[in-house]
């Protein structure tokens, strides 16, 4: 199993954004099962490609029963909308969106009510804990004894993960290097979430602040193997203004690593994920792929080459919410 992370730009596995190590993948599930899981959860573009899956309509076709029923959104309108890129916030969007609804067959209100009000500044789409870890209710009670918010007020605009891979397969330890916005005032810190692999042993889990920032209060769950970490900044942040820091967590406690997932809160933004091998144990096939949520099956998955050092990685020029990640196969 691998670790994870949670990406919570504000707080993900806090702020960290990554959500640790995902479980193995449950059964398959049917378009209906995951659109009605995504209009339970959100975030709306999730929710809304999944409608479009279930209905089986590309975006042409939807564009030509809006205008049918006297609403003009262009398909360009609506593929930015179902990529999380804008959202249908003014009044003629938000009409147009009820009409969307009956197209879809959705029951009323059922994607309007994933909108929500605009935050202050540039917040991006975003979605709950829950539906990105499997251990969301320790988690949420580590993030509560720090007195998190349920916003933590910052969101990623580049982050760079190494993870290192032992020769006993276990994952030794994992750098990040991130470049975070603040989307409200007074934001003064980034909570780093790590979740061990099975066995993880969270009271010899250890972190260290690598730039621009020093580890405050540290929370540990060993049950769940969940470490929460405080890395504070020097001043506030105001919206709109930038922290770059690096950190690292350093683990080699749990049981054979098979995968790294990170999960994302927030969409928006640039993500590199570089695992590192041990040249004494190498896996024999590495994948990547995405997850809309911790328990959904797989998606995109995509087969990736080792290198000549060791090392496997993945680019997400556009992070969308959810979970996304590399696995691994041993021989």
């Amino acid at each position: 199993m691998a670790a994870r992370a949670t990406d919570r730009h504000g707080t993900p596995r806090a702020s960290d954004p990554a959500l640790g190590p995902s479980r193995r993948p449950g059964p398959r599930s049917t378009p209906e099962a995951e659109l009605a899981e995504a209009l339970r959860t959100g975030p709306f573009d999730v929710a809304l490609r999944a409608a479009l899956a279930a209905r089986g309509l590309a975006l042409h076709r939807v564009q030509h029963r809006l205008a049918q029923r006297g609403i003009r959104v262009g398909v360009t309108s609506l593929s930015y909308w179902q990529r999380g890129l804008r959202r249908p916030d003014r009044p003629e969007s938000l009409r147009a969106l009820t009409v969307l609804e009956e197209v879809l067959e959705l029951p009323p209100h059922a994607l309007t009510r994933l909108i929500g009000p605009r935050a202050n500044g540039d917040r991006p789409p975003a979605r709950p804990y829950r539906a990105l870890l499997e251990s969301a209710a320790a988690l949420e009670a580590l993030l509560a004894s720090l007195a998190a918010p349920e916003d933590g007020g910052l969101h990623t605009v580049i982050h760079y993960e190494h993870v290192h891979i032992g020769a006993r397969r276990e994952l030794l330890a994992r750098d990040s290097h991130h470049v975070v916005r603040a989307h409200r005032d007074g934001v003064d810190r980034y909570l780093a979430i790590h979740l061990g692999d099975p066995g993880c042993d969270t009271e010899r889990v250890r972190v260290r602040g690598l730039g621009n920032c020093r580890v405050g209060r540290t929370r540990r769950d060993g049950a769940s193997g969940i470490v929460v970490v405080e890395l504070l900044f020097d001043a506030r942040l105001r919206a709109g203004e930038t922290a770059v820091l690096g950190y690292r967590f350093e683990d080699g406690t749990g049981a054979p690593s098979e995968e790294y997932v990170r999960g994302f809160t927030y969409g928006g933004g640039q993500y590199a994920l570089q695992i590192g091998f041990d040249r004494a144990a190498l896996p024999v096939h590495c994948r990547r792929f995405t997850r809309p949520s911790a328990t959904a099956p797989r998606k995109a998955v995509t087969d990736l080459t080792l290198n000549a050092h060791g090392s496997v990685h993945l680019v997400e020029q556009q992070i969308r919410p959810g979970v996304l990640g590399i696995t691994w196969e041993w021989d």
